[in-house]
């Protein structure tokens, strides 16, 4: 049993002895046969494969090789015997699987019914793989990788597939993960888990057991060779199984599978031949296009320079089927006329590195472009753009155009029109293409600065209250910061932003002009009379008394101060309202009350007064100086009395005059009868020491201490 791991970046050693599970299958039931350890023979590094045209990128495999003997018994039934090994887990990095670092891998081997009633003369040794799967394959590269088997029996037929890798194991036993290493679902199991095993889960649709790396074309194997062709076109670790079917007479004797992991890759060639051209097309070819010029300079990107030792380019130049040689890296070549012309860029000819790039080259008549444009230069409005471009190949040969304004916006009409929102100095480019795909690229800069054909403003009109700021806000087009601007409010104050924001502090209607004058000289104005009208605002104000109120003082008069109005509004912080000039108002709840006043002008202008009244909460608590608990409704506890809303954090303690406790509580309302804890005999008559102590509403403390007189 050959295993190999990845060794490039740590991960799991080889197990040493590997456990193998032998299984009999008989009508589809599984039973174990035996378990025994396997012993590690050898490990052996992988080399890289020797290409000394390519460079390959780091990486590291080791095989590890165990050899073990076991008879196993024949019989007259249908028995199958699987020989399993079992162990997790796959690379996280791996690209064709889901989750793949936490599924294992079974390795098996099936002996079918037909290899144990074999006799002497006629015993079967299973199939053995010829060659290692090359450890790294370079993507955009062919692949042709001969995965035969060799079978001793020379008249057994082997079928080779693609099939699914088969799961085996799991995390349990690791870190973090519960159970055992040995458990069924274990990184070691011990016995291996019996038949049938699932497959990995590939990332349907794009890979399965059966298209395991796509490409273009894509990897196969064949059936009958097993050689497996294509182009990986994608990089990363891709897990792929390989089962090579025994047959003798027709009867499968055995199936032996092989679990592997492709590594694709960049790889660096030492030496290509690389042309900079239009086109790249397969078989290295490279389209170059010349569009009127027939001095055709040729750009060598050939990697790696310090690998080349020779190299030329080959061109019939004049078409008789007699080349010419060139030696320089990128020269410069001239061809007589247009048309088609073939050559060749040779590295290292009859080297082991070498390297050649077919070119083929077509040379067209030349494609000019060029335009006109009209427009009002002093009066915003459309441009008109006029294409007075041509071809040599002839009348009607363009076919298509493209134009940018240089504002963002293009079009790809031959004679467009096109309106600026802005002014400035505009590199306009057109891009004209022939029947040839000869492109070519003409820019005129179009300087673009005329005043606006209407002048617009926000607002449209306005009426509101002094005091007012307005923003005005100039919508008219073409402008920037590049042209003059003057407004003039109408109350003397003007201002040159392009879209200002004026306050307008008394009563009255104003009139509003703009004048507008561009870098060029072009002016426009437009006046807005009686564009502005300011009504007469009040003046809100009140006052109040008294000025401070209590918990058990609650009503104020509120005194109207406004100048100029007809109309007043209250607000009474969350508790009320009132219409009335001159209110008063009881206050419900203590606390800072917000007083708010809208005095309203018969223009329908208002104004706002706010003010802060504090109802102050105030707590009256009260001891007597004696008390007496004799049971007769009069006086028999020692209670505090008064108003105790707003208190918190009562406490009482009574002492009697060896300092005693007698008496404790947190709740005012709770008085002492006179017995200890208010439980069992009454206490002597006599003097006693009582502390009271709460914290009133605005958090402060109060403290009280005296003495009780307790008479029987």
């Amino acid at each position: 049993m050959f295993v190999y791991r990845d060794c490039l970046s740590g991960g799991a050693d080889f197990d040493d002895p590997a456990v193998i599970t032998i299984y009999r299958e008989v009508n589809g039931s599984y039973s174990e046969f035996v378990t025994f350890e396997a012993p590690l023979r050898t490990i052996e590094s992988i080399p890289l494969p020797e290409d000394p045209c390519t460079t390959l990128p780091a990486v590291c495999a080791q095989k590890g090789t165990y050899r073990f003997a076991r008879n196993l018994p024949t019989t007259n039934q249908q028995v199958t015997y699987h020989v399993v090994y079992q162990r997790c887990c796959r690379n996280n990095t791996i690209a064709n699987l889901n989750d793949p670092g936490s599924q294992g891998v079974t390795y098996t081997l099936s002996l079918s019914p037909e290899v144990l009633r074999l006799n002497d003369a006629e015993c079967n040794s299973t199939p053995t793989f010829n060659n290692f799967p090359p450890i790294v394959i370079c993507a955009g590269f062919p692949v042709e990788f001969d995965h035969s088997a060799t079978d001793i029996n020379t008249t057994d037929q082997l079928v080779y597939r693609f099939c699914s890798p088969e799961q085996g194991g799991g995390l349990a036993g690791s870190p973090g993960f519960g159970g055992l290493p040995t458990d069924c679902n274990g990184v070691a199991p011990s016995p291996a888990c019996p038949p049938p095993f699932p497959g990995v889960n590939f990332t349907f649709p794009t890979y399965s057991p059966t298209n395991p790396m796509g490409g273009d074309p894509q990897v196969r194997i064949d059936p009958t060779t097993g050689l497996i062709t294509g182009i990986p076109n994608v990089l990363g670790q891709f897990v792929v199984g390989v089962c090579v079917e025994e047959y003798r007479n027709g009867s499968l004797l055995s199936t032996v599978s092989r679990d592997f992991q492709f590594n694709v890759t960049n790889c660096e060639p030492t030496v290509a031949a690389v042309i900079t051209s239009d086109e790249v097309r397969a078989g290295n070819e490279y389209i170059v296009i010349s569009c009127g010029e027939n001095d055709v300079f040729f750009d060598n990107q050939s990697v790696q320079r310090e690998n080349i030792e020779e190299f030329f380019w080959t061109f019939d130049t004049n078409g008789d089927g007699v080349t010419e040689n060139f030696t320089e890296w990128s020269p410069t070549i001239s061809f007589p006329d247009t048309g088609f012309y073939q050559g060749s860029l040779v590295l290292n000819p009859g080297l082991n590195c070498a390297d050649t790039a077919l070119i083929s080259l077509n040379i067209y008549p030349a494609v000019y472009a060029n335009y006109t444009y009209a427009y009002d230069t002093c009066i915003a409005g459309p441009v008109t753009f006029t294409d007075a471009s041509f071809s040599d190949a002839g009348p009607n040969t363009i076919v298509d155009w493209f134009w940018e304004f240089g504002d963002g916006n293009t079009s790809s009409e031959e004679n467009p029109v096109h309106t600026y929102s802005i002014p400035g100095n505009f590199p306009v480019s057109l891009t004209v293409t022939d029947i040839n795909g000869c492109m070519i690229t003409e820019i005129i800069p179009l300087p673009y600065f005329p005043a606006p054909a209407v002048i617009i403003i926000e607002p449209s009109t306005f009426i509101g209250c002094e005091p007012a700021k307005i923003f005005f806000n100039n919508l008219s087009v073409p402008i920037d910061s590049t042209y003059d601007i003057i407004w003039d409010f109408g109350d003397g104050n003007t201002s040159s932003e392009i879209s200002p924001t004026h306050l307008y502090e008394e009563p009255g209607i104003y009139d509003i002009s703009i004048q507008i004058t561009s870098p060029i000289g072009c002016f426009a104005e437009s006046n807005f009379n009686d564009y502005i009208t300011i009504l007469i605002s009040p003046d809100a104000g009140f006052s109040f008394t008294p000025e401070s109120l209590n918990t058990f003082e609650r009503t104020a008069t509120f005194t109207d101060e406004s100048l100029n109005a007809d109309r007043w509004f209250y607000q009474f912080g969350e508790s009320g309202v009132s219409f009335e000039q001159n209110p008063v108002y009881v206050f419900p709840d203590t606390g800072i009350q917000v007083i708010t006043q809208v005095v309203t002008h018969p223009s329908g202008c208002t104004d706002t007064a706010v003010q802060t009244l504090d109802v102050i909460p105030q707590v009256r608590y009260f001891l007597p100086n004696a008390f007496t608990p004799n049971f007769d409704d009069l006086n028999d506890e020692f209670l505090g009395v008064g108003i105790f809303e707003g208190m918190r954090d009562f406490e009482m303690q009574i002492w009697n005059r060896w300092g005693e406790l007698m008496f404790d509580t947190n709740d005012p309302f709770e008085g002492w009868n006179g017995q200890k804890q208010n439980s069992g005999r009454i206490s002597p008559n006599g003097v006693y020491v009582y502390r009271a102590y709460y914290v009133n509403p605005r958090g402060r403390p109060i403290e009280l201490k005296g003495y009780a007189t307790l008479v029987k």
